[in-house]
C-alpha cells in the first residue's frame, strides 16, 4: 500500500464516508480550502493509482469508491507510526500518551481488562481445543 498525502488521506477520508462519489460529491463535503475541481479530480485520480479506489464510468464521468477499507488502513497507519516515532513498542505508545495526559487512568484499567478478557477467552478456546 502506498503512503498518502494528507491532501489524499483527506479525501480518501470524505470517500470512505460516502462509500460512492462523484468529484463534486467529493467537493460538496470539504468545507475548508475548497481545491479547484481539477484538482480534486486529479488527487482522485492518484488515489486509483495507488489502489486505494476505484471507479465505475457512466459515459464520461466517474462514480468512485473504496477498494481499500478504512480499517486496513488504519491498521498499516499505526504499524508504520509506532515502527518509526516508538521504536516498534506498544508500550511506548501508552507511555507517550500518558506522560501527555491523553490517557487516563481509567482508560488504562479499561485497556488492561479488555486484554485480560481476550487473554482469558483465548485460553478456554486453546483448552477446549485440547480436549
Amino acid at each position: 500500500m502506498e503512503k498518502l498525502t494528507n491532501k489524499e488521506e483527506e479525501i480518501m477520508h470524505i470517500i470512505w464516508k460516502l462509500e460512492k462519489a462523484f468529484v463534486k460529491d467529493v467537493m460538496a463535503e470539504i468545507t475548508d480550502d475548497q481545491p479547484h475541481y481539477n484538482t480534486l479530480s486529479t488527487i482522485i485520480r492518484n488515489l486509483e493509482e495507488k489502489g486505494y479506489v476505484s471507479y465505475q464510468a457512466y459515459g464520461k464521468t466517474h462514480q468512485y469508491f473504496p477498494i481499500v477499507s478504512k480499517e486496513a488502513y488504519k491498521k498499516r497507519f499505526m504499524s508504520t507510526a509506532i515502527e518509526n516515532y516508538f521504536n516498534n513498542s506498544y508500550k511506548n505508545v501508552v507511555s507517550f500518551f500518558a506522560k501527555e495526559e491523553k490517557i487516563s487512568i481509567d482508560e488504562l484499567k479499561e485497556i488492561i481488562a479488555l486484554i485480560e478478557t481476550k487473554n482469558a477467552v483465548g485460553k478456554d478456546s486453546k483448552k477446549s481445543e485440547t480436549h
